[in-house]
């Protein structure tokens, strides 16, 4: 990036709530060099340092970590070309979790986050949430977040959008806002709205992914595993018709059908389906080993979807390695991170957009310091 006196500038970001890492690979992948990734999940860590080398993973909870551990990282304030990326959980304002008491930590980390932007003053700052956060913009603290960076001068732009549209194969709607106080107009990534893509475009034996059964162990890196089933299940999963089937075809099945769900055909009616071929997958969850979640058995095979599948799905590359205690850990890594793919079109559009106001300011003989 040009200076005032003629150097490059190469963008940094500090990725809060890091988790497995899927937005410091994505923003990696843009050119933006991630000093540090801060978690309060320890079973992140292998994961998180196995993959991304160049970045410190550091084990906090963000209510404990310091203004003066971040220095330790050589971080200056008022660094125009510093990101601070903020995504926090979103287990309280998930509006499919109804446990609100067991995830009453998660739901004011945005206000904690706002503390090191505050201080340190980066030139820009990424969050990404679910949209409930957006919904109930007071008590989540959202209104206030949003006043703090209008009172100093940050440009903000945010909207509700789906990874669909950037890049990534399922249905994951997110409330996404990035700010700069270098570029007043700062734009969220433009939104490919006819890219098409799909469920088959990403798994299935054309892809590399070999036929399995429920319960599969694979203990390379590459993780083609899958979550035991029950002998009952294995039955409704014979019973669910292909390429986006539904427990309706069993629900009058008085073995097979749930007690929970009788007469009830439309309350969480993609529960124990099948994935479409031919469409975007649904939102990857933290539970998305298990159909019992969500439509989350593969289009084809009796079994859930593995966990490479649902990684594939979130962009990871096959390569990216996953460590944990379990199939359970390493879903919730999974499920919880950032589309690496939609977190490198953040940083891309970044990078081009604030060079692009450089070089126009350069033909006019200025220069912008950032």
């Amino acid at each position: 990036m040009t200076m005032g006196g003629g150097k490059t500038k190469i963008f940094r970001a500090i990725d809060f709530f890091c988790g497995a890492g899927g937005m410091t690979f994505g923003l990696t992948l843009a050119g933006i060099k991630v000093v540090a990734g801060i978690d309060i999940d320890e079973e992140c860590k292998d994961t998180y340092e196995t993959n991304n080398l160049e970045s410190k993973f550091i084990h906090s909870d963000i209510k404990e970590l310091t203004i003066k551990q971040l220095k330790k990282l050589d971080i200056e304030r008022n660094d125009g070309s510093m990101i601070f990326a903020g995504c926090s959980p979103c287990q309280y304002w998930t509006q499919i979790h109804t446990e609100k008491e067991r995830s009453l930590e998660t739901k004011h980390l945005l206000e904690d986050f706002q503390k090191f932007v505050s201080f340190f003053m980066p030139g820009f700052i990424v969050v990404e949430n679910v949209r409930g956060i957006l919904i109930n913009k007071d008590e989540s603290k959202l209104t206030e977040f949003l006043h703090f960076l209008q009172k100093n001068n940050y440009g903000v732009h945010y909207d509700i959008i789906d990874a669909m549209h950037y890049g990534v194969p399922q249905k994951r709607k997110r409330f996404l806002l990035v700010a700069s106080r270098v570029d007043k107009e700062i734009k969220l990534p433009k939104a490919d709205k006819g890219n098409g893509l799909t469920v088959k475009d990403f798994i299935g034996v054309d892809n590399g992914f070999a036929s399995i059964g429920a319960g599969h162990v694979d203990k390379s890196d590459f993780l083609h595993m899958t979550a035991g089933l029950s002998e009952k299940n294995i039955k409704r999963l014979k019973l669910t018709p292909h390429d986006g089937g539904t427990r309706l075809a069993w629900k009058d099945d008085l073995e097979l059908q749930i007690h929970a769900y009788k007469d009830k055909d439309s309350t969480y009616k993609d529960t124990y389906g099948r994935m479409f071929w031919d469409k975007p997958a649904p939102t990857i969850t933290t539970k998305f080993h298990s159909i019992s979640n969500g439509r989350f058995a593969h289009p084809d095979e009796d079994r859930g979807i593995s966990l490479r599948e649902g990684a594939t799905l979130q962009t990871f590359p096959k390569t990216y390695v996953f460590k944990g205690s379990g199939i359970g850990s390493m879903a919730r890594q999974i499920g919880n991170a950032v589309p690496p793919e939609l977190a490198r079109r953040i940083g891309v559009t970044i990078r081009s957009q604030v060079t692009d106001k450089v070089e126009s300011r350069k033909v006019k003989g200025d220069y912008v310091h950032v």
